[in-house]
């Protein structure tokens, strides 16, 4: 039997215990899973997710359109930054996006070298689950945190995706951070978006007037996708 582990921040992720034939889930709730997975939805193309700023303003020069911020605040050379809704326009369709975030593209760059690694958000959570159990295989969730912390948005994602992989008769959990992230879903599951309302990175939103996305956020199945890394970019896996 397969089984599922979470990793609550990228610190953790090289403490692990699943060593073998896993699939890495990465996920930033607020925001940069959602805008990725409503990138897909709205037909760009393909993102090439960027850990450093120098490495952006490279893609900028090649002229490539670029997303790209720090602490929530959008780099000045960028298009664009990292709320969902920026992805949602006719003006990236068909698109290849650079892609650069605090948290996001981070965590990305850690798991790049896993045997597979896709997004996860609210927004594509029954397309994943299904995707991911298709795949007969181990599943680690890798939650981006904030600047390597725990954070409870990307945490309650991770029990509502648990609580569908449970589905399966080929997965079961395996670690006490899979209870635990089940656990607070269990808390949160009636109203998400109230739960969250105590979240720090909430306050840090609201702080700069870029909390309009988180309606949005917490709604779930608006992307019916499922994007994987591919040799270092990430394309939406056709279902």
């Amino acid at each position: 039997m397969n089984t599922i582990e979470v990793c609550f921040t990228p610190k953790l992720y090289s403490e692990i215990v699943t060593n073998n034939n896993f699939i890495v889930v990465m996920v930033d709730i607020l925001r940069a899973s959602t805008s990725i997975c409503a990138a897909f939805a709205n037909g760009v193309e393909a993102i090439i997710p960027v850990a450093s700023l120098d490495e952006a303003k490279e893609y900028k020069a090649k002229g490539y359109l670029v997303a790209s911020e720090r602490e929530g605040i959008v780099m000045g050379f960028a298009d664009f930054g990292n709320s969902a809704f920026n992805f949602m326009t006719e003006a990236v369709k068909g698109k290849t996006i650079a892609y650069s975030t605090t948290n996001g593209t981070q965590a990305i760059e850690l798991a790049k070298n896993a045997e597979g690694l896709v997004i996860g958000a609210f927004s594509n959570i029954t397309a994943l689950s299904r995707w991911l159990i298709n795949q007969h295989s181990n599943v680690v969730i890798l939650c981006a945190g904030w600047k390597n912390k725990f954070n409870l948005e990307d945490s309650i994602f991770a029990g509502a995706l648990i609580e569908q992989l449970l589905t399966s008769a080929d997965l079961k959990m395996d670690c006490d951070s899979a209870e635990a992230a089940l656990d607070l879903w269990s808390i949160a599951k009636s109203n998400p978006l109230a739960y969250i309302q105590k979240a720090a990175h909430r306050e840090r939103l609201r702080k700069l007037k870029l909390d309009d996305v988180l309606e949005f956020t917490f709604q779930l199945d608006t992307a019916n996708v499922v994007p994987i890394l591919k040799d270092g970019v990430l394309v939406n896996i056709q279902i």
